[in-house]
């Protein structure tokens, strides 16, 4: 009886510490999925076709400078330095969401002067850049957003930048 009383003590313990490292892990993260979903949506439709041209690459039209300051990641055993790296991890949607994600942590900010830093500044700085967010979006772009984001209303689009 002691035994599986302990037994029940550790397993809750360790659930518990697994639930923590995900919330942890997920803070890390300032972009919410859905926000990720609909910034696919805006700049390429989610066309998960490996697409490389006119300097971009993958669903997201990542390009090769975006992609070096989101952290320059790679999959498998792929070098950073190699000529595939780029292409293989930005037209992969998992290592392209990471970059986007890195990329945010690093120039995150409040591009539309809203007071607060969510889904549409996080759109803003990746199709600006983290030193043009504040310009113009193109009709289109901003248009796929808000209908995606309007859609998903329910869910919470806002980072915890």
């Amino acid at each position: 009886m002691a035994s599986n009383k302990l037994s029940c003590t550790l397993a809750f313990g360790a659930i518990l510490c697994l639930g923590f490292a995900v919330l942890i892990q997920a803070q890390n993260k300032p972009v919410t999925d859905v926000c990720l979903g609909c910034i696919c949506e805006a700049i390429s439709g989610c066309n998960q076709t490996h697409y490389c041209g006119g300097g971009v690459c993958g669903l997201f039209r990542i390009t090769w400078a975006y992609w070096a300051d989101g952290g320059k990641l790679t999959l498998g055993n792929d070098s950073p330095q190699s000529e595939e790296a780029f292409a293989n991890c930005v037209n992969d949607p998992i290592c392209a969401a990471n970059t986007i994600q890195n990329y945010m942590t690093k120039f995150g900010q409040d591009c539309n002067g809203d007071g607060g830093v969510d889904c549409y500044d996080y759109a803003s700085i990746h199709k600006l850049g983290g030193y043009g967010c504040k310009g113009e979006l193109s009709y289109q772009y901003k248009n796929t957003l808000d209908q995606c984001l309007a859609t998903f209303s329910g869910l919470d689009v806002r980072g915890s930048f």
